[in-house]
């Protein structure tokens, strides 16, 4: 017999649908239940493609026995983390707050049904006590307990707990900034200096993150140091370096393209082995940057392979994309894509594989559960000398044997597939597969991305307001800042790959509804969640790096950018105040801030805008020349002659052939007329 969550769309909750547990989505109905009957509400929090969310609920959510406890004791809430990122970051930090330990997923939590402020809290727990954990039937009964006698206690905690973070939100310094922009510039690039792994590349040790806003924070450091004529080759190395083990590593998939969302250790030999689409996106747009350095073979692979991914398995006939591919399949983490020795021998030639084992280590030790999972040992240029082949016979007999191995692949039972289609997560894709595909010339990329932004703006712009997530048909909860912002972002990008007028119509629209649902304005900064959303016990207002950049980083990026083009003050003030009041979250922890420190660079250092008018035709070689390296702080837009939705401070008539215009502060140059005059005056400035 099914739950309530039966009539959802989320595929984590209808994973759910068909347990004994009495499963309720959050809604009041849920929440009133919850009251009236006085019971606690046990919140579980995870998503699709989470490995241990499906071990809990094999172990306990689909024991009668279990489900007994929690229907007995408790209003049982499931929550899809990525449908509803409000929950997930107000109870993942009162997690925190409660057990000094940093969450994850399953996220377990007891709520007081009357505050809905949790009086208990932590991650999977075990059907019988092992790992050092109780066991989830022993725990549930001791909590129940304690509910029942301790009432005043809990309450006493539970409001000191909501006080608290009702404080958290950052706030401006009172007396401005202690550090001058530069010195808090360099404060960042050295403590992710300390922090980095100079052997394998990234930061930190296990597990290991590809953290691709931190990489691109070095990495535009060295190009601002490059534009100053202070060059840091360091930072260069530090991002080329980890860029290589990834693209190496066993966290990216050497058949099908496409990287998983960490590795367990911290050689990036083993990930965890669902793939997200938010990661994806990030690091097309990582790699693209850092192609616009100079070709690389290894990273032109991994790019065209995850684009080619994308585009494969991930997007929906209409064009948006799905969220994720699952950790599993046939109950086993990573089935999927590991292999025994054996059967790549007998599915190859002997050249075949005496390539393929000597690239991927199948020579070696098995690396996971005696099998492997592949990745790249060594160079392939080293692997070709040692092996003593000619090139052209080397990358033909590579490219077979991954033919070979990939069709086999895709004879086994495939990961679940999450289908819903996330708007922020489509922004990064689109980003993603835009700078990719302007860097490397694939207009099937930039067609690709234009589709996802029209399958966003025809399901999940609705009435003037965009909605969060989608799926068979239906546009579900109204969008959070990160959709807002990191779309806005996608559209300045796009905008720049190919205007169009709906798409700069639709990037204003986009920036005023965030400006009026989302903004603080007495204090500065945006909440994560717009004015007339539901009340939480706390109201965000993020400003660290995570999996994805913050909202408020990104969005004083995007409005910076699109306050330069369109010359809109409003956009620009709302991003200077953005800044402002995190400057003390900046300086307090510099290296945890990288995308709101992009924005502040850029702030600092005006952007170089450059607008192309002419035939379409005639200015893509002037757009192609201008794009010859990687210089982030320049904003190149060819915009038609046609075009109604145009920069006001633009001249009214229409050049007779391709010019350019050198602009800031809503002021452009004289037209220049010639490529050579228009890189002459480039230098110049």
């Amino acid at each position: 017999m099914s739950n309530r969550l039966a009539s959802e769309t989320s595929p984590y909750l209808l994973q759910h649908a068909d347990n004994p547990v009495d499963w309720r989505p959050w809604d009041e109905a849920a929440l009133a239940q919850a009251r009236e009957s006085d019971k606690p509400i046990l919140l579980s929090i995870g998503y699709s493609a989470c490995h241990w969310c499906h071990v809990m609920a094999h172990e306990s959510f689909e024991d009668s026995a279990t489900a007994a406890v929690m229907n007995e004791h408790f209003v049982n809430v499931k929550v899809d983390r990525e449908e509803r990122p409000d929950l997930d970051k107000v109870y993942q930090l009162a997690h925190q707050l409660l057990t000094q330990r940093p969450g994850g997923w399953p996220l377990t939590l007891f709520l007081d049904p009357e505050t809905l402020a949790p009086f208990f809290a932590g991650t999977y727990f075990p059907k019988t006590p092992r790992h050092q954990l109780p066991g989830f039937i022993d725990l549930m009964l001791r909590i129940h307990q304690t509910f029942e006698k301790n009432r005043d206690a809990l309450h006493e905690q539970n409001q000191k707990l909501v006080n608290l973070m009702g404080r958290l939100n950052p706030e401006a310094p009172p007396d401005g900034a202690a550090l001058s922009d530069a010195k808090l510039l360099a404060a960042a690039s050295e403590q992710l200096r300390a922090q980095y792994d100079e052997q394998y590349g990234g930061f930190g040790r296990a597990p290991k993150f590809p953290m691709p806003t931190t990489l691109e924070r070095v990495l535009r450091h060295w190009a601002h140091g490059d534009r100053n004529g202070q060059r840091d080759r360091q930072a260069l190395d530090m991002v080329m370096t980890t860029l290589t083990k990834m693209a190496r590593g066993g966290i990216y998939d050497h058949l099908g393209g496409g990287f998983c969302r960490y590795a367990t250790d911290r050689a990036w030999m083993i990930p965890h082995f669902e793939k997200m689409l938010y990661d994806n996106g990030q690091l097309l747009s990582l790699y693209a940057d850092a192609l616009a350095i100079g070709p690389d073979a290894l990273f032109e692979g991994a790019v065209r392979e995850t684009a080619g991914w994308l585009l494969r398995e991930m997007r929906h006939p209409d064009g948006g994309f799905f969220a994720a591919l699952d950790a599993d399949s046939e109950g086993e983490e990573g089935k999927f894509y590991l292999w025994r020795r054996e059967r790549v021998k007998r599915l190859l030639s002997a050249d075949e594989y005496l390539v393929a084992e000597t690239l991927y280590g199948i020579d070696k030790p098995p690396n996971f559960e005696n099998q492997w999972n592949l990745h790249r040992r060594d160079a392939w240029r080293s692997v070709v000398q040692r092996l003593s082949l000619e090139p052209e016979r080397a990358d033909a007999l590579l490219a077979s044997a991954k033919q070979k191995l990939f069709q086999e692949r895709q004879k086994r039972e495939r990961p679940g597939l999450d289908d819903k289609v996330l708007t922020s997560w489509n922004a990064l894709a689109i980003k993603g597969l835009a700078k990719a595909g302007m860097v490397l010339g694939e207009p099937a990329w930039l067609d690709a991305a234009t589709d996802a932004l029209d399958f966003i703006r025809a399901e999940l712009w609705r009435d003037g307001a965009l909605f969060a997530s989608w799926r068979s048909g239906q546009a579900k909860h109204s969008g959070y800042l990160d959709d807002y912002a990191s779309l806005i972002d996608a559209l300045t990008v796009l905008l720049q790959a190919r205007w169009r007028d709906e798409d700069a119509a639709f990037a204003l629209a986009l920036a005023d509804k965030a400006l009026a649902g989302f903004m603080d304005a007495e204090a500065g900064g945006f909440f994560f969640t717009a004015h007339d959303h539901e009340a939480l016990i706390s109201r965000p207002k993020p400003t660290t790096d995570d999996a994805q950049p913050p909202g408020n980083g990104v969005m004083a990026l995007a409005l910076a950018r699109l306050g330069h083009l369109f010359g809109n003050a409003d956009y620009l003030e709302a991003a200077a105040r953005t800044l402002a009041w995190a400057r003390g979250a900046m300086e307090h922890h510099p290296a945890g801030h990288c995308c709101l420190l992009t924005a502040l660079e850029e702030q600092v250092q005006a952007p170089e805008l450059i607008v192309l008018r002419g035939d379409e035709d005639a200015i893509d070689e002037w757009r192609q020349a201008l794009r010859d390296s990687f210089r982030p702080w320049r904003h190149i837009y060819a915009i038609p002659l046609d075009a109604k939705q145009r920069p006001p401070y633009l001249p009214a008539l229409a050049p007779l052939g391709p010019v350019a215009y050198i602009c800031s502060d809503s002021s452009c140059s004289t037209p220049i007329d010639s490529l050579d005059g228009l890189q002459a005056a480039l230098r110049s400035g």
